[in-house]
């Protein structure tokens, strides 16, 4: 039921994301400008739908490994992604200190998995199992395909703004509408971008602690992940990347905590016990 209720809301908020792209179309361009609006997203989500997994990879300089380069690590995957009834995916192996790990594809035959050094470094064998399979539990419920999915509505709002302010738009075209959207919308669409991220990071905390059988080794790399990601921030990291990874990156800049793409880990830990 939790579950359902989680899908039912992420299905709402991404129809209020997309809503909002083509309201704002349509209040800067009339009709021409809703045009450009679906046109702009709907080109944009191909891409993302094709392309967002090597884009993703490639930020983070990731390094396909296999049971050669990495056998502990590809052989708890493999375990994992049978235990959730899944194909192998890719694994991945990130140069970063900051400890993190992500998912990526657009569906369960299509997906990658990746974890940093510093990740590898740093948890124990049971903690890492814990964050593997929660980005599983990512890949079964089709999360990387949505958050990329908001990621790429959001940025072509803020685009479809500033190429209406300075390109003139339609016919119909109002500055004054331009400059407003540009300011607010993409706000707005961040606020609904996190709304996204954060539900769906509880949903794949749960079905991760099924998958790897046991809430305690996630519980614990939540809080170890943490700790070390204040003290070792992720370095040339893509801010609108945040929401894939388990636990928020931070980049040393002040603001970087206003706009928190992840639940506290408090919380996600208090929810996690409940199921121990």
């Amino acid at each position: 039921m939790t579950q359902f209720i989680n899908n039912t809301k992420t299905a709402v908020l991404m129809g209020l994301m997309f809503g909002l792209i083509l309201c704002g179309g349509y209040l800067i361009g009339g009709t021409q400008g809703l045009i450009i609006a679906f046109l702009l997203g709907g080109i944009g989500n191909i891409i993302a739908y094709y392309h967002s997994d090597k884009i993703a990879l490639a930020s983070m300089r990731g390094q396909l490994v296999d049971a050669r380069s990495a056998p502990d690590l590809v052989e708890m995957v493999g375990r994992l992604a049978r235990n959730a009834d899944l194909p192998m995916p890719k694994v991945y192996v990130c140069p970063q200190q900051a400890p993190n790990a992500f998912a990526t594809g657009r569906n369960p035959r299509n997906a990658a998995v990746a974890v940093t050094q510093g990740a590898l470094s740093l948890l124990t064998y049971d903690e890492l199992e814990g964050v593997m399979a929660h980005e599983l539990a990512h890949v079964k419920n089709r999360d990387t395909l949505t958050s990329t999915v908001a990621a790429t509505i959001a940025g072509a709002i803020s685009a479809m703004g500033w190429m209406h302010l300075f390109g003139g738009g339609g016919r119909d075209s109002n500055p004054l509408y331009a400059l407003a959207f540009i300011v607010l919308a993409p706000l707005a669409a961040g606020v609904i971008q996190m709304a996204i991220s954060r539900s769906r990071e509880y949903v794949a905390d749960a079905d991760g602690a099924e998958i790897a059988g046991t809430p305690h080794g996630l519980i614990s790399a939540l809080q170890k992940l943490e700790a070390t990601a204040r003290r070792v921030p992720m370095q040339n990291q893509v801010p609108t990347q945040n929401h894939m990874f388990i636990v928020q990156p931070l980049s040393g800049k002040g603001l970087s905590g206003l706009f928190s793409t992840h639940p506290s880990t408090a919380d996600r830990v208090a929810k996690l016990r409940k199921m121990a």
